[in-house]
C-alpha cells in the first residue's frame, strides 16, 4: 500500500473507534427486541389458536403446522398489535 492510503486508513480507523462500543450496543438492543417480539407473537398464537392467518400491519404470517411463516416488513411500516385475519372454521 501506498504511504499516503496508509494514514487515511489510520485516520478512519482512529476517529471510528470511539463508536464502537455504541454500535455494539445497538445491535445487543436489536436482538432483545427481536426476542420480544417473537414472545409477542407465540402469546398471540396461543390465546388465538382458530387463528390461520394474522398481521402486525407491516408483515403477513400463516401458520403451517403450528409454525408462523411470515413475510418481510413492509418498507416504513408502523408495527401494530397482531390481528387475526383468517380464522378456521
Amino acid at each position: 500500500m501506498k504511504p499516503a492510503t496508509l494514514r487515511l486508513t489510520a485516520i478512519f480507523l482512529s476517529a471510528a473507534t470511539p463508536f464502537l462500543p455504541a454500535i455494539a450496543g445497538n445491535v445487543q438492543h436489536e436482538k432483545g427486541k427481536v426476542r420480544s417480539q417473537s414472545l409477542a407473537m407465540k402469546n398471540f398464537v396461543d390465546a388465538n389458536p382458530d387463528c390461520l392467518e394474522f398481521n402486525d400491519q407491516c408483515s403477513v404470517c400463516s401458520l403451517i403446522d403450528g409454525v408462523a411463516e411470515c413475510s418481510s416488513p413492509k418498507i416504513a411500516c408502523v408495527k401494530g398489535e397482531y390481528r387475526c385475519t383468517m380464522r378456521s372454521k
